[in-house]
């Protein structure tokens, strides 16, 4: 498996431009470059110099060469000269390459969850902070009279409930926007994700779970308008005209749909209860889209602890046999955070830390590169 993914990944490496120009073009070619630069973070190496000292080390064995099939291995600085003249948007294509070979393998049939379709975790990180490292594509605030340059990411990956593993997709990047005085932001973020990517799945194949940052009209609207689902948190501070809907609902017997499980836990009893209804206005006015909402509160019986408790709005239809399923999938966000957030931070892929920052697209190339690794060790 692993073989076929490198030899798919090579072959759409292979179609990447390159953007020297001829006169300071050298005998490494842009494979070799990537691949190298790859090689690093697969091998879990802290430090570019790490990886140079081990593979000299190494004394004849070449993994680049066996594992990746470099056969010229371009300096440090030549690679990063390299890559510092690519466009993240040339390496999204390898992403989804690797996608399709691990479907053609039925590796992601588990990986399907409420009504057969993939969950889609989406959540932003930073992954560059300083006061004196930037380039042009850096994020900018003031901050205590200085200038703090930071770049961020939507880092998506497929998650479901029960599984410690996730898969990344397609990264996309919060940076200055072309012809915006705005400042690019996290919903903006996800909605171009959305706008380049819904293609790539068969109508309501998709279900994204995201914080409650994005369960808003306009970012609803649109995932709707694609044909994608959406279980999305909800907040009450956030969300007063459905939650003034929901208080009228409560005060009508039987309006309000009602469940409760109760479970040993292996120390104690945890008691589930359920709330959800239909049809509530996601904001107020009379073109407020109508959305399907549920809560779940867990209690430990005995002291009445709260031990757990959430809300959901989703387009899914919900009753008494999905609830819990629902509230299950939207609960699967979470991995995004601790099964590949904090994984890439602090288990070997050293997310944080600067392997190069370059004048143009460097430090982006080289986290997509990361991301690649995580997808494929």
């Amino acid at each position: 498996m692993f073989e076929t993914i490198i030899s798919a990944m090579k072959s759409k490496l292979e179609e990447l431009p390159d953007n020297r120009k001829l006169s300071n073009a050298t005998r490494y070619s842009v494979l070799d470059a990537v691949l190298s630069a790859y090689s690093v973070f697969f091998m879990q190496s802290p430090s570019f110099l790490s990886h140079e000292q081990d593979r000299k080390r190494e004394r004849g064995k070449n993994n680049l060469e066996s594992l990746f099939g470099v056969h010229e291995t371009p300096s440090t600085n030549q690679i990063k000269n390299i890559l510092d003249l690519m466009p993240p948007k040339e390496i999204g294509d390898i992403f989804w390459t690797v996608y399709e070979e691990l479907n053609k393998a039925n590796y992601l049939n588990d990986f399907r969850s409420i009504n057969g379709t993939f969950l889609c975790g989406m959540d932003g990180t930073e992954y560059h902070s300083s006061y004196k490292v930037c380039c042009e594509n850096c994020n900018r605030k003031q901050k205590s009279g200085k200038t703090l340059c930071t770049h961020n990411v939507i880092a998506p990956v497929l998650v479901a409930p029960g599984r410690s593993d996730v898969v990344s997709l397609e990264p996309e990047f919060i940076w200055p926007q072309d012809g915006s005085t705005k400042e690019d932001c996290e919903q903006n973020a996800i909605k171009r994700w959305i706008e380049r990517n819904h293609n790539r799945f068969t109508p309501y194949t998709l279900t994204i779970l995201a914080d409650d940052l994005h369960s808003h009209q306009p970012t609803c609207e649109l995932l709707l308008e694609k044909k994608i689902n959406f279980i999305l948190v909800c907040k009450e501070s956030s969300h007063l005209a459905l939650y003034e809907e929901l208080d009228l609902l409560s005060r009508i017997d039987g309006a309000l749909s009602n469940l409760r499980k109760r479970a040993w836990n292996g120390r104690f009893h945890e008691v589930t209860h359920y709330r959800y209804a239909s049809s509530l206005p996601l904001r107020a006015g009379d073109d407020a889209l109508r959305v399907n909402w549920c809560e779940v509160t867990v209690l430990n019986e005995q002291t009445g602890e709260i031990l757990y408790k959430s809300a959901f709005i989703t387009n899914f239809a919900i009753s008494d046999k999905n609830v819990a399923q629902i509230i299950r999938s939207g609960r699967a966000r979470w991995k995004n955070e601790n099964e590949s957030h904090n994984t890439l931070k602090n288990h070997g892929y050293n997310l944080e830390h600067n392997f190069g920052h370059g004048e143009l697209y460097l430090s982006m190339i080289l986290l997509c590169l990361n991301l690649l690794a995580f997808l494929t060790r």
